[in-house]
């Protein structure tokens, strides 16, 4: 356990922390106004999948003995030692690990098995003429409270019953144009992806902001889709109609969230950042930082681990 355990937590450690050093970074960099919500919105996919990937485990054979810098960071081995050496502490924190991502599975499996069953239980084959030919499947539901996609591998739209008679066709379409979006990405399987990371690091805050800023991004680059195509403000009308009081059980939380956000973006007559060169300038620039935190894991963790007592 001695020989095992402390390298072992050690590179977790070095792991963490330049995952950490990118979410900070990837918060500074989309922080930035001027730049695409779909772009930012992959950033942070790559900085979500980037804390359960050890990139840097990938490389940790190749160049390190160039790297200069290739040292041990004194501090954080400590750690791991310490550990190893107190068996009794080691399995309490295990033990503490497991019972969080236990609990956070089980929240996940329960609402995946709500979501399923409702989608099964509500389901309908009415196809109103209001709704154009989608290559994405479309269907009605008294089950569900909002507009929104199901299914991970082959999503489908799913619509709640009576929103064809609440909305105009124009602002249906601009619903539709949104959900579509997200389809064709497939943001159910990222997000369920994104949701298996915070089951995991459910101990660590730069985890939970990660989650917050992708599903923010994510909303923002579907509603980029339906402004680019001059449908933004069909698209205010609906969210308005959908929030009123005497239809509170078409918008949900999940379809209310970021808000007032996403209305003044709506109302905008044209989509944020359309300049290729500043939308490339952003991608580069976090392709370097991914790189640098790769190769700094890299430098601290390949061939280096010496036990210090």
């Amino acid at each position: 356990m001695h020989e095992h355990l402390a390298p072992f937590v050690y590179y977790l450690e070095v792991h963490l922390l330049y995952a950490s050093i990118l979410c900070l970074a990837a918060w500074a960099i989309t922080s930035v106004r001027g730049t695409s919500a779909t772009w930012k919105y992959w950033i942070w996919v790559v900085t979500s999948c980037n804390f359960i990937v050890p990139l840097g485990g990938f490389f940790d054979r190749f160049g390190a003995s160039t790297l200069a810098w290739a040292t041990q960071l004194r501090g954080l081995d400590a750690i791991g030692v310490g550990l190893s050496h107190r068996p009794g502490v080691a399995l309490a924190v295990a033990g503490v690990w497991l019972c969080g991502t236990a609990m956070m599975l089980g929240r996940l499996l329960l609402r995946l098995q709500a979501d399923r069953h409702d989608a099964r239980a509500g389901s309908s084959s009415r196809s109103p003429c209001q709704l154009p030919t989608l290559d994405v499947p479309v269907r009605f539901s008294g089950t569900v409270q909002s507009p929104s996609v199901s299914g991970f591998v082959h999503p489908s739209i799913s619509l709640p019953d009576g929103i064809d008679h609440l909305l105009s066709k124009r602002e249906l379409d601009a619903v539709l144009m949104h959900e579509v979006t997200h389809a064709r990405r497939r943001d159910n399987l990222i997000g369920l992806v994104q949701e298996l990371v915070l089951c995991g690091l459910w101990f660590h805050p730069l985890a939970w902001l990660t989650a917050f800023r992708l599903a923010l991004y994510r909303e923002l680059s579907c509603d980029d889709s339906v402004i680019a195509n001059g449908q933004g403000a069909y698209l205010v009308r609906a969210l308005a109609k959908l929030a009123l009081p005497e239809a509170p059980s078409l918008l949900q939380a999940r379809a209310s969230s970021f808000m007032s956000l996403r209305v003044a973006r709506l109302a905008a007559s044209q989509p944020e950042a359309r300049c290729l060169a500043a939308n490339s300038l952003l991608a580069v620039l976090f392709a370097a930082l991914l790189l640098a935190c790769i190769l700094g894991t890299v430098a601290h963790t390949a061939h280096c681990f010496v036990i210090r007592t």
